[in-house]
This record gives structure tokens, C-alpha cells and sequence, in this order.
């Protein structure tokens, strides 16, 4: 599988570069968007929803992102669905067939500037993924910047910005989904959790295929 320049790598690797934001709610549903404006399938965005009962769905925009994410991670129901991302300064919504969401990014704190100095093009290789796998363990309990995922896949999270995450307000389904809470319990997508504190990654994510 191939893709733009800065996606695709060799050996069966394949780049994402864009944001990811791990939200907890009052009502028990925990929430992870995946906004790509660069990726192999083009920009696209996706949503992990994890219910209060443990139920994990997936809303994809198109079946080849959904069977990729879901080839992935792991998911009981997975929809296909447009998902749409509007950014107007610190302000995003999220619209996904039965999810409407809004929430607000905070001012970074220290580790957020940390994560900002770290040079880009450091940043998204697997081996700087590795060395800052304890230290990230140590300061976000329940996140994983590497890891095995499904299919034998392997997985690497390259962090270039954190700010935490305001207001969040938003419906699944007819249901509001109450105000910001902590990401708790960790979500069970894959082999790591968001921060438990609500907030806005900058990542490039690296997945490896070479073994299939």
C-alpha cells in the first residue's frame, strides 16, 4: 500500500501525521478522534467511541478507512459513515452520522512546550518512539508509544504537541453526553489508552505491515 510523499515509508510502513483527542464525559463514554490530513487514504478522520457499558464502535468515513482501522484495533460495531472536522481556532466539532461533538484546546503546559521543541523529523521515527516509551509511561499512566496491534501489526506514536481539552459538549444518538470527565476507564481500542486527562495530541502514528 502506497501513498503521498511523507506517508508511505519503506518496508511496509505506513505514516499518519495529524491529531488525536482522547475525551472523557460525565454520561461514561469515553471518545478518540483521529483527524489525518495526511495519511495514505488522503485526509480523512475517524471516531472511537467506547460506551459506559464497554461497547467499542468505530465511525469511519469510507469502507477502506474502516476496514484499515478496524484491521487495526478492535471494535464490536463499526459504521460507515461521513465524518466531518471544522477547526476555527482553538474551537473544533465533530460531526459523525449520530455524534456531534465540540470541545475547546487549552493553553500547553510544560510538557506540551517539551514535546514542541522536539524536531519533527525526530519525532516520527519508530526509534525516538522507543527510547521515550518509559518516559511516557512514567509521566501519562495508560499511554503506550509503541506497541503490537492486530494482524500482527506493530504501532509507533510519535508526540509534537499536547494541550488539554475544555468544554466538552456534545450528543450521541439523541443522548448528551454531559460534560468533561477523565478518560476513565482507559479506553480498550488497542494495546495503550489516551491520557487520562482529557487533551490534544500532535502525533504521527507509524504502522508497520512488514508482517503480513
Amino acid at each position: 500500500m502506497s501513498g503521498p510523499p511523507g506517508t508511505a515509508s519503506h518496508g511496509g510502513r505506513l505514516r499518519f501525521d495529524g491529531w488525536i483527542a482522547g475525551l472523557g464525559t460525565t454520561s461514561g463514554t469515553r471518545v478518540v478522534l483521529g483527524h489525518w490530513p495526511r495519511s495514505p487514504f488522503g485526509p480523512f478522520s475517524d471516531v472511537m467511541l467506547e460506551r459506559p457499558d464497554g461497547e467499542r464502535l468505530l465511525l469511519a468515513p469510507t469502507r477502506e478507512t474502516a476496514d484499515f482501522v478496524s484491521g487495526t484495533y478492535v471494535f464490536d460495531t463499526v459504521r460507515v459513515l461521513p465524518v466531518g472536522v471544522r477547526v476555527t481556532g482553538d474551537t473544533w466539532n465533530v460531526t459523525a452520522g449520530p455524534l456531534a461533538l465540540r470541545f475547546t484546546a487549552g493553553r500547553r503546559r510544560l510538557l506540551g512546550l517539551l514535546l514542541c521543541a522536539v524536531p519533527g523529523a525526530l519525532a516520527r521515527q519508530p526509534a525516538w518512539c522507543a527510547l521515550t516509551s518509559l518516559p511516557a509511561r512514567l509521566l501519562l499512566p495508560g499511554v503506550r508509544t509503541r506497541g503490537s496491534a492486530r494482524a500482527g501489526r506493530r504501532e509507533w506514536y510519535g508526540a509534537q504537541d499536547l494541550r488539554p481539552v475544555h468544554a466538552v459538549s456534545g450528543r450521541f444518538e439523541g443522548v448528551d453526553l454531559g460534560a468533561t470527565a477523565p478518560v476513565v476507564p482507559p479506553v480498550r481500542f488497542g494495546f495503550g489508552s489516551v491520557p487520562r486527562s482529557p487533551s490534544l495530541t500532535r502525533v504521527t502514528t507509524t504502522v508497520d505491515l512488514a508482517s503480513q
